[in-house]
């Protein structure tokens, strides 16, 4: 099992939570993902068949981009969204 920690930006709420969680989750060989949003923070255990890459490639496509990365206006719309699909799928 390997676990890999991920900072990242733009998430506002346990709606963000809820989408980055669903959407990780879907990926082949991820076992568990929590989500702090107090702490910005993602943590994914998985079966190490999967790179860290894949994990923050899935994010920035959400709108959740590593902390230390580009976070343009486009980057921050889509975390909008997302943060809505989240609320709406958690009702």
């Amino acid at each position: 099992m390997t676990t890999e920690t991920i900072y990242i930006a733009n998430i506002k709420c346990s709606g963000c939570a809820q989408t980055i969680t669903q959407k990780l989750t879907q990926l082949a060989g991820v076992n568990l993902v929590t989500v702090s949003v107090k702490d910005e923070l993602v943590t994914i255990q998985h079966e190490g068949v999967l790179q860290r890459t894949d994990f923050t490639n899935r994010l920035q496509s959400l709108g959740y981009p590593e902390a230390n990365t580009d976070n343009g206006l486009l980057t921050q719309a889509k975390s909008y969204a997302s943060c809505m699909i989240g609320k709406l799928n958690n009702r």
